[in-house]
């Protein structure tokens, strides 16, 4: 009977050759996932899944993060004990097969659709520095303009009404404006969720964690309030399929920038403004310098406030997270790795040109 146990198991492993064939076909099949799986097979379940978890008020991917390394540890040392480390081996590896199989299915094929840039029409190409320039410019201009609505409180700092639950509970309504132009980040789902953790979650330099097998977006609370609306509305782009670090990021911009509430409107417009003056810091730095001076003095104070913030948290933590992460990217068809998120720079240009 125990050796029956143990051939059904390592039969299991079988799902890791079928999952690596499947993503094989997928990453030279890009059309295929859209029509197939992105806009057939994964709405439907991602909406059904982020639904059924999203009932509990809590992030039951939280519990599962911090309970499976547990468990992990304390079965380890069982088999040890008693000497069944084989048979707990063959265990793990028939885990690992379904957890494999099952991100494949219930969300990583989204990583070999087509590009977002192609289901919006826009067309991506390299662009000079002066086009740089000019979204810079008009970035900045956006970014004073909205900066003059924003609420704050009494250190000039970004204070949106409401508790972080709230302002996560209404990001949606950025995504019901803009599904209008692009339904494909239309859909029901699940509300982002608050991470009880967050101060932790900071020395990994991490804002927010998709979770796929519950389909939960999961925010990191603790961050400054001006970008909780866009860091909530960049795992709802997860959540809606998009898996592409960069485009999870533009279609963030996108959510934002159409929210009836200025609050949100404004995240989004920092989000946009921090990655293209990057982007121009490397290309130009005098232009830098020289755009940099046209910021409003809340725009400016906003800025330096995050960076500020994330200075506090640097340190091996976060710097090991962030080789984790690049390493998962470059693993799912992200060759840059965390370089990924500079290439939403080049959707914001062609977005002007169109």
């Amino acid at each position: 009977m125990r050796n029956r146990k143990i051939l059904k198991r390592l039969k299991l492993a079988l799902l890791i050759p079928i999952g690596i064939i499947l993503v094989y076909f997928s990453s030279g099949n890009p059309a295929f996932v859209e029509r197939v799986y992105s806009n057939g097979i994964y709405p439907p379940l991602g909406s059904m899944l982020s639904k059924a978890f999203g009932i509990l008020p809590f992030s039951v991917a939280e519990f599962i993060v911090i309970l499976v390394p547990a468990a992990l540890i304390v079965n380890t040392v069982r088999s040890l004990i008693s000497k069944r480390l084989i048979e707990y081996l063959i265990n793990i590896l028939a885990i690992i097969s379904i957890v494999f199989f099952t991100f494949i299915g219930t969300w990583g094929l989204n990583y070999y659709r087509m590009p977002f840039a192609d289901i919006a029409g826009l067309e991506v190409h390299p662009a000079s520095v002066y086009e740089l320039e000019d979204l810079c410019r008009d970035l900045i201009e956006r970014a004073n303009i909205l900066r003059s609505s924003v609420s704050v409180d009494r250190s000039g700092n970004v204070d949106i009404p409401g508790s972080s639950r709230d302002i996560l509970n209404n990001c949606y309504k950025g995504y019901e404006a803009i599904s209008g132009i692009y339904p494909e980040l239309g859909g029901s789902y699940g509300q982002p969720k608050p991470v009880l953790l967050s101060e932790l979650m900071n020395y990994t330099g991490i804002c927010g964690v998709y979770f796929p097998f519950t389909g939960e977006a999961n925010v990191n609370i603790a961050i400054p309030e001006s970008t909780l609306p866009s860091t909530a509305s960049h795992e709802m782009a997860h959540q809606r399929g998009f898996s592409r670090e960069d485009e999870a990021n533009y279609i963030s911009y996108l959510a934002c920038s159409a929210h009836p509430d200025a609050n949100y409107k404004y995240s989004g417009i920092l989000l946009a403004l921090a990655h293209s003056m990057n982007a121009l810091r490397n290309a130009d730095k005098d232009s830098f310098i020289k755009l940099a001076e046209s910021y409003s003095e809340g725009a400016r104070h906003d800025l330096k406030s995050i960076k500020e913030f994330w200075a506090r948290y640097e340190g091996p933590v976060e710097r090991t997270t962030d080789r984790i992460n690049d390493t998962y990217l470059k693993a799912n068809n992200q060759k840059d790795g965390v370089r990924s998120y500079g290439r939403m720079v080049d959707l914001l240009i062609a977005e002007g040109k169109k």
